[in-house]
């Protein structure tokens, strides 16, 4: 239960401005990348290495190229997550619903 809080936070961080979080997931193989990084150097206290590559790793399953790099943003900026959310146009609704599935895919596999 604490590390499905601890996900969600993390989570919660690009979607508005929450803390890194803890998972514990099986093989990280293959998930290092921008948002594994960014995950890490936001400095969250509850971020660890193996959350942060079960983050990424979903990611990498779940969202495009370019979604994922408008995620990274997210952990530098939590205010450009804010703007995304709130905004009118077609393309942020678009990102903003994959966004949220790929949210609750992290949670379920990283929690």
């Amino acid at each position: 239960m604490k590390n499905l809080l601890i996900l969600s936070a993390l989570v919660a961080l690009t979607a508005c401005s929450g803390g890194r979080d803890r998972l514990s997931s099986g093989s990280t193989a293959g998930a290092t990348g921008p948002i594994s990084r960014a995950c890490l150097a936001a400095d969250r206290s509850a971020a660890s290495t193996s959350l942060c590559a079960c983050v990424q790793r979903v990611a990498n399953a779940e969202l495009s190229t370019r979604d994922r790099a408008r995620m990274v943003r997210f952990f530098a900026d939590p205010e450009v997550a804010h703007a995304t959310k709130i905004s009118d146009t077609p393309a942020n609704d678009d990102f903003w619903r994959r966004y949220q599935a790929f949210v609750r895919s992290a949670r379920y596999q990283c929690g």
